[in-house]
């Protein structure tokens, strides 16, 4: 008798039906009292987190301002996904350059040239992180008002865990004083992460807020895979090229942060042409592949 080999258990479909751990309306209701409170305008990469919370706000305010940072150095395929997830979303979106753009900014260090001279004072004491998101959320708060909405979560590394529990924590000492979330014993119940978690106030007066703060990774997915939500093809891409999971990030091409796991290997096999015009600019990158 002939055996019929079952195909397996489509865990994609599967994650469709999960019931969601967070009230998803009380979130939405959340992002519109961040927005009319704060205005601001949804910080969005092109990543899974990122688009997870673009969705989310999409549903508070379908004209929400949506602003993409471009650090010069993305990947075709991050650029692409954005141009058409802003036709099919008709997202009002705001694309802030870097000023210098990443590229412009190593070559000027020296440091990627070994007959280039180091320069590390050339850009007056500004660190690439000022350049391609302190700047650039500077001026797009000039045009949208102090608040943000972002994809950052706890589960992604241990800064971004201690910096979103410091927030939890200032935002119930600072606006719940009567105990709104009883019990008030001292610790953070589900009633105090939802109604006061993923807030961060920065020094210079933007309020942030990430829905996702507390989501782990199989909710992001999860929630995609409901809404038949399109994902960036370029963590397919990377997982072709060997990628392991923990590190098929939307990220820029060159960075010191991708030099040690391999990431100029990947982009020297997946963009040959982009790698040697990189090369050209940056040339010890081909010492890291």
């Amino acid at each position: 008798m002939r055996q019929v080999r079952s195909p397996g258990l489509d865990l994609s479909t599967l994650a469709r039906y999960r019931t969601p751990r967070h009230d998803t309306t009380a979130m939405i209701d959340r992002i519109a009292a961040h927005l009319d409170e704060h205005d601001g305008y949804v910080a969005f990469s092109g990543g899974k987190d990122s688009t997870v919370v673009l969705d989310l706000a999409r549903r508070a305010d379908p004209h929400v301002p949506v602003c993409f940072f471009d650090s010069g150095l993305e990947f075709p395929e991050t650029l692409e996904y954005i141009m058409s997830l802003t036709d099919t979303w008709q997202l009002n979106l705001h694309t802030v350059p870097a000023q210098p753009s990443a590229l412009e900014y190593l070559q000027a260090t020296g440091a990627w040239d070994h007959h280039a001279p180091t320069r590390h004072t050339l850009l007056r004491g500004n660190g690439f992180h000022h350049a391609l998101i302190t700047a650039p959320a500077a001026a797009a708060h000039v045009d949208h008002g102090a608040g943000e909405l972002w994809g950052i979560r706890a589960q992604e590394a241990p800064g971004r865990r201690v910096l979103l529990l410091r927030g939890l924590a200032q935002e119930i000492t600072q606006h719940c004083p009567t105990g709104c979330c009883p019990p008030p014993d001292g610790r953070h119940t589900h009633r105090h992460r939802q109604r006061h978690g993923g807030i961060t106030r920065r020094t210079d007066g933007t309020v942030a807020y990430s829905p996702v703060w507390d989501w782990l990774d199989t909710e992001i997915h999860a929630h995609l895979h409901r809404g038949r939500i399109p994902v960036n093809p370029l963590y397919d891409r990377l997982a072709q090229l060997g990628a392991p999971t923990q590190l098929q990030r939307v990220a820029l091409m060159v960075d010191a942060n991708g030099a040690g796991v391999g990431r100029f290997t990947w982009l020297r096999r997946g963009w040959p042409d982009l790698f040697d015009q990189l090369a050209a600019a940056l040339p010890r990158i081909t010492e890291l592949t």
